[in-house]
């Protein structure tokens, strides 16, 4: 060959051909984070135990003759599969049961586990048993039944029979050991494998950021954190924050071109909005989503993208072009809140398929939740309008057969389920807040003492009549039909509109159920975020949290988050303030600072009498705005290097209609205190008051200094409502129209009689 260098030369220029072509195809990964990671030898496994109250729906876990069925669901993540699954049951039979015929039969979505027969030579004792459960049967939702076949006789056997019992102890669990899936870097299947919407245990997605946030990285985080909590609904979401460090788990990061953390310092600079899925540098089973721009302008354009408009990701990485909102959010329009302007329609509160219906001699009650802005003022309406129907199995005869209707635990009423009725029922009902009418027929009913929050259930019980007792019949014969059947029908209706939004404040209890004043706007485009120049990691965790909160209750992104570092500006603004971090020095020199909390010293002020209630009706003409038992009395200080962290609710100082709440916190176990305190649901039903302190020993509420209210109410009502608590004044009231209309009846008659008098002469 004439030249015998040139086929190198050739191969050489191939090759590097090859690769830049490689790297354009892999869609510009970085060599730092696309490079071979060495095959895991096994792939990595997670152990979880779910135990009997986190599968099984009610209290009482007794199967009996007649009631013989227990249900245990659960789901599993897409991205793991299930090696090994074990059922260690713990139940205690009747001592009556005869040990050959009476068994216990498990299943798995319908497929025979196993039979565990009645030990005979321990009557009555506790049992425990181990039974292995398939994981080629298993799915995304899986359920467990366990089947109790009992017998107590060897013939005409009532099935009613108290003899037949077993109780399933609360020690029941389900051991599962699974193995990661490699998973592809694909958008298409977001949110997971960052969060998975079927799991049913609180769930954890890290956040990272290559320092401390700036102002428009922490509205960035806000968004992702809210939208993340829209998923969770009744879970809380954690967020835990990370600086410039990657967790050994799926992760969010956030970087900029000039900005990023160090493991991202060789990825390509972006030319845009841009949402990216890469595979973590040290585990090929694990990913980071990457939100990246080219400044902090762009990733609130790729979070906002990636908030609203994920169904429109594929492939490994999007640009994001435009992010525009077309028609403005309205007040109390959130996606998880029953519409409140019209009637709601039961289909649209279903939360899964066949909800409503339900079978069986001793049925599960059926659930129907709602929830409503905490604001609706329900105060003495004379009812809410709800149009309820419902079908049933027709009893043979008439009994005891009935349907209990509950509201928010309040028992309701009950309706006798007639055998001439049984195929289509109709039940128009008035539930009233205030007042006490009785129940004279199924057509119009009235329920005493309701009170609206905003989370509410509704809970029907069909409850249908066995045959023991005094029934009368044959020999072996079944006392009731074994096929029983009822539904409610999902074009039954309830009504809320016509409420006024009207409610005193400041009120932390609307606060840590529903995010309220913040959630009025599902999108939080009238709330401003108050936090440090230079965030802790503790107190960026505790915003992105405290908005994942938000976002579960509303079911909407914070598109219109606001997040400044500077408390005048937030003050001046038209807006509702949610402050995190220290007290700023203004807002501690207010004369209604009812907490102060300086590095180890906390100063608290204290009612003359301690009351968490809502309002009273006098405070509505009170010009100090503060009720006797609620003014400050006292002042304790103390001193203590022990965590406390505080909820504090207060009046804006330029906007009467808008309200401050400041989740303060000195040290970063304060604001880790404050994490637990809003995560946790118990802590959060005993927030109320104006004052939250919480404490490693639990949560302290107090109802001190002035209040106000938030809302509009017609004159004329917020007139009675102000002489309702006030008889004494409602007496004078009383007394002087009284006055009055007999002075112009008396000026009337007598202009009348000097008439006829002027007549006559």
């Amino acid at each position: 060959m004439r030249y015998p260098y040139l086929k190198w030369l050739v191969a050489l220029c191939l090759a590097i051909i090859c690769s830049a072509a490689a790297a354009q195809l892999s869609g510009g990964v970085p060599q730092v984070l696309n490079r071979p990671v060495a095959p895991d030898r096994q792939p990595p496994r997670t152990t979880q135990t779910l135990y009997l109250t986190d599968m099984a729906y009610g209290e009482v876990f007794r199967l009996l003759g007649q009631r013989n069925t227990q249900l245990l669901e659960f789901t599993l993540r897409r991205d793991q599969v299930v090696e090994t699954a074990e059922l260690n049951l713990f139940f205690t039979p009747s001592p009556a049961l005869l040990p050959r015929v009476s068994h216990l039969r498990v299943y798995l979505n319908d497929e025979l586990m196993g039979v565990i027969p009645v030990d005979v030579e321990q009557p009555g004792a506790r049992q425990q048993k181990n039974i292995a459960l398939d994981p080629r049967v298993m799915t995304r939702f899986n359920r467990v039944r366990l089947e109790f076949v009992g017998h107590y006789t060897d013939v005409c056997q009532d099935e009613s029979h108290s003899a037949l019992w077993l109780d399933i102890s609360r020690d029941t669990r389900i051991q599962l050991v699974q193995q990661m899936l490699p998973i592809a870097n694909d958008l298409a299947f977001l949110p997971e494998p960052f969060f998975d919407t079927q799991d049913m245990t609180p769930q954890s997605i890290p956040f990272v950021f290559a320092a401390a946030p700036s102002r428009d990285e922490l509205r960035a985080g806000a968004i992702l954190s809210s939208y993340f909590g829209s998923l969770s609904r009744w879970r809380r979401a954690q967020l835990p924050v990370h600086y410039d460090a990657l967790p050994n788990s799926h992760a969010v990061v956030f970087a900029t071109n000039e900005t990023r953390p160090h493991f991202l310092s060789g990825y390509p600079r972006v030319d845009g909005p841009t949402v990216d899925m890469v595979s973590h540098p040290d585990n090929s089973f694990l990913k980071m989503l990457l939100i990246l721009g080219r400044d902090n302008t762009d990733l609130i354009a790729a979070a906002s993208a990636l908030a609203i408009g994920h169904s429109l990701f594929r492939g490994q990485s999007v640009q994001v072009g435009e992010v525009r909102q077309l028609v403005p959010r309205k007040p109390y329009d959130a996606p998880n809140w029953a519409p409140v302007d019209r009637p709601i329609a039961f289909s649209e509160l279903l939360e899964y398929p066949e909800q409503l219906d339900v079978s069986g001699l001793y049925p599960k009650p059926v659930l129907v939740s709602m929830s409503l802005p905490p604001d609706l003022f329900v105060w003495r309406n004379s009812g809410i309008p709800t149009a309820i129907r419902y079908r049933y199995s027709s009893p043979r005869s008439a009994d005891d057969s009935r349907l209990s209707l509950s509201l928010n635990g309040r028992f309701v009423g009950s309706y006798l389920l007639r055998p001439e009725e049984g195929s289509s029922a109709l039940s128009r009902m008035r539930l009233a807040v205030r007042g006490s009418e009785n129940i004279s027929d199924r057509e119009r009913m009235i329920m005493p003492a309701l009170k609206l929050g905003g989370q509410n259930q509704l809970r029907f019980d069909f409850s249908f009549a066995g045959g023991s007792g005094n029934t009368q019949r044959e020999p072996c014969q079944p006392a009731v039909a074994t096929d029983v059947r009822a539904a409610i029908d999902e074009q039954s209706t309830i009504d809320f509109s016509g409420f006024h939004h009207y409610l005193e404040m400041p009120n932390l209890r609307s606060f840590a159920g529903s995010g309220f004043p913040f959630s009025k706007m599902a999108d939080l485009s009238e709330t401003i975020v108050v936090v440090p120049r230079n965030p802790s990691v503790a107190q960026t965790t505790a915003l992105f949290e405290t908005l994942a909160g938000i976002g579960s209750q509303v079911g909407y992104p914070a598109l219109g988050v606001r997040v400044v570092h500077d408390w005048n500006v937030a003050q001046a603004a038209d807006a509702d303030v949610l402050l995190i971090g220290p007290m700023p020095e203004n807002l501690r020199a207010r004369p209604d600072a009812r907490l102060l909390l300086l590095d180890a010293q906390a100063t608290l002020n204290q009612p003359r009498k301690p009351r968490y209630a809502g309002a009273t009706a006098a405070a509505v003409f009170n010009t100090t705005g503060v009720q006797p038992e609620h003014e400050a009395t006292s002042r304790v200080m103390v001193q203590s290097l022990a965590p406390m962290a505080a909820v504090v609710g207060m009046q804006s100082a330029h906007h009467p209609q808008r309200s401050v709440v400041a989740l303060l916190g000195t040290t970063d176990e304060d604001f880790e205190l404050l994490r637990e305190g809003l995560a946790d649901s118990g802590k959060r039903e005993a927030m109320r008051g104006s004052v939250v302190l919480i404490r490693e020993s639990g949560v302290a509420s107090e109802m001190v200094g002035p209040h106000y209210y938030v809302g509009y109410l017609p004159w004329w009502q917020k007139l009675w409502f102000a002489l309702s608590e006030q008889p004494v004044l409602l007496v004078l009231g009383s007394l002087l129209v009284v006055v009055i209309l007999s002075t112009l009846l008396w000026m009337g008659l007598y202009r009348v009689a000097r008439r006829r008098l002027r007549h006559v002469d």
